[in-house]
Formats: structure tokens, sequence, C-alpha cells
């Protein structure tokens, strides 16, 4: 068990850089960043590594939800290390960062949760297309629900802690209650999010 719980998490945080990567390219430039992010969510379906989004909607028991939140964890650390990174950075990136946060903030976590169930639908419905078959088809809907749930403002858990990470640390302490409470909104989101199609879809 504790050889799976280590495996597990060392896999979550490489995903958590994937990811943390992905969100540097997207504090960089925006709208070239929307496409770029495509790179982080194919690096953890290609590597088959541990990802919240990716694994929110597969669970199916106590042990499952264990394994998660040690997911939750290691995504969290390894966008941390790349925030690390971008606070290098000569690009005004927690500059950008900060301006996210306050709209997350702005707009308040209750909706900034139920924006975050839209991340996890696209999340669940990409990674169960892109790990079926090694058809470049069953790729389309991974390509198109990054930029897409990016355009559409849906929160993604793992892709904000990157940013939260990366904002000027000042900022985050002197609203560290406002900014715990929304994230946590995200992550129930997008875990009902992944979970969703449960309601609709036949397992098989």
């Amino acid at each position: 068990m504790k050889k799976e719980l280590f495996n597990t998490f060392r896999s979550a945080v490489f995903a958590g850089v994937a990811i943390g990567i992905a969100g540097f390219g997207f504090l960089a430039d925006k709208t070239l960043g929307m496409f770029l992010f495509i790179f982080g969510l194919a690096t953890v379906v290609s590597y088959k590594l541990k990802l919240f989004t990716g694994t929110a909607g597969f669970v199916e028991s106590g042990k499952d939800i264990l394994m998660l939140l040690v997911i939750l964890a290691g995504n969290i650390l390894g966008c941390w290390l790349v925030s690390l990174m971008a606070r290098c950075s000569a690009m005004p990136l927690q500059d950008t960062a900060q301006k996210l946060l306050e709209a997350r903030l702005s707009l308040g976590a209750v909706k900034e949760g139920v924006l975050a169930i839209g991340c996890g639908i696209l999340m669940t419905t990409a990674v169960t297309f892109a790990r079926k078959s090694k058809e470049i088809g069953n790729w389309i809907p991974l390509i198109f629900a990054v930029p897409l749930f990016i355009h559409c403002g849906f929160p993604h858990c793992i892709a904000d802690i990157f940013y939260y990470l990366t904002v000027p640390a000042e900022f985050t302490l002197a609203n560290f209650g406002s900014v715990a409470c929304l994230y946590v909104c995200i992550v129930l989101g997008n875990f009902v999010g992944c979970n969703l199609y449960r309601l609709f879809v036949d397992k098989d």
C-alpha cells in the first residue's frame, strides 16, 4: 500500500509539473497560451500520469478517494515547483496571475465552483477518449477541450493552484481565507463535473 501511494504521489508530482508548465505558457501569452496549454494534458495522457481532473471521474471506492487526495497533493507540489521557475522569469507572470486571481475572487467562490463543473465535464470526456485508443481521432476531444475550458473561464483546480502559487505571497496571505474557500469550491466543482457523466452515460 505504501509503495502504491508513493508511486501515485510521484506520478502526480510530474503531472503537476506538466500542468504548471502549461500554465506558465498561458500566463506568458493568454491568447496563444489557450492552445499551448494542450501540452499539459497531452503530456499527462501520454505518460499516463496521475492528474486530479483526469482521475476524479473514475473513482469507485473509498480507496480511490484516498488516492485522489494523494494525487491532488502531488499535483499541487508539482505546480509549486514550476511556480518557483515563474518567479525567476523576466515576464510579468506574477502580475498576470494576480489579475486572474482577483477576477476569480471578484466573481465569488460559489459561482466559480459552479463554473468549475464545466471544466470537469470537459476533462473527463477528453481523457476518456484519449486513453481509449491509439487512433488519432480519439484525441480530438482533448485538443478542443483545453482551449474551450480556458475560453469559457471554467476553472481547472490544478492550473488554478499554479496561478495562485505564482501570485506574490503578500497578496495571497492577505486574502488567505477567501483564496482557500475559492479553491475548495473549484476542487469540488471539478469533481462534480468529472462525475456528471454517470447520470447520463452507460458505464460500458
